[in-house]
């Protein structure tokens, strides 16, 4: 089967996954700020996306700098309101290019779980100042089940075995094993996203047609594999919809900080 885990971000419309998940960004720029406050700092967001996060750190008086692989994304942030206060860069999370030394605060909305994680803790501690603030969010494995994901394993079977995920990061014994050489002070808050839509209908077409993860998924299956798991999001959807037909359910999520050691 396809892996689900190697995405075109470019793929559906991310801006839509953004906006509904914009809120969690401001919870991590929020976080790191109650460590260390961003005003008159410098602050990156790593894997950036459409820039929620960059740009809750801009509001927020920060000096920022967003980052992002996909250029696409890049594109789109650079024309939300209050973009001109950001410095957007097409790079890779991993290998960012950027000065050492040259941040307060490194932040990521569900973005940087995505990245080799060896390479992207090595390239954050870098970039932070001794006792800059690592703030992001990761969604954890919910073992109840998603309808979002519980239907690709149950389609198409899991996933080939890789040597990272994007959930490893939602355990926080990971979390501490990851960060323990370059970081301490590691705080791990878990908290609920409810996601939420008019109908199931408009579910499957947030699947099918706007959710990068999905689209590209769709795009790699033949027409009848498709089919078939386009009917299985529709079934796991649908129960979660309520007597009106709106559909609702809850994904759990954690914010990670941490301090970069002296």
């Amino acid at each position: 089967m396809p892996d689900p885990q190697v995405t075109n971000w470019a793929a559906g419309r991310y801006q839509a996954v953004a906006e509904r998940i914009a809120v969690i960004a401001d919870e991590v720029v929020g976080a790191a700020d109650g460590l260390r406050p961003v005003r008159d700092t410098a602050v990156v967001d790593l894997a950036c996306g459409t820039g929620s996060a960059a740009l809750a750190a801009a509001e927020a008086g920060a000096q920022v700098t967003g980052v992002d692989l996909t250029a696409e994304l890049i594109a789109i942030a650079a024309e939300r309101p209050g973009a001109d206060a950001v410095q957007w860069v097409v790079a890779d999370a991993a290998h960012t290019g950027l000065p050492d030394g040259g941040f307060s605060t490194v932040v990521s909305n569900m973005g940087i779980i995505f990245v080799e994680p060896t390479s992207l803790v090595a390239e954050v501690t870098r970039l932070l100042t001794p006792g800059g603030v690592f703030a992001f969010s990761t969604w954890v494995r919910d073992e109840a089940g998603n309808p979002f994901f519980t239907p690709i394993v149950e389609t198409l079977g899991r996933p080939p075995a890789a040597v990272y995920s994007p959930d490893q990061w939602g355990d926080l014994d990971v979390v501490r094993s990851r960060l323990a050489a370059g970081f301490d002070d590691v705080q791990f808050e878990t908290g609920s996203h409810t996601w939420q839509f008019d109908s199931v209908e408009s579910a499957a077409r947030f699947i099918a047609d706007e959710s990068p993860m999905h689209v590209d998924l769709l795009s790699r299956l033949d027409e009848p594999m498709r089919g078939r798991l386009l009917d299985a999001f529709t079934v796991a959807l649908g129960a979660q919809a309520d007597d009106e037909g709106r559909v609702s359910f809850d994904a759990p999520y954690a914010v990670v900080t941490a301090r970069r050691k002296a």
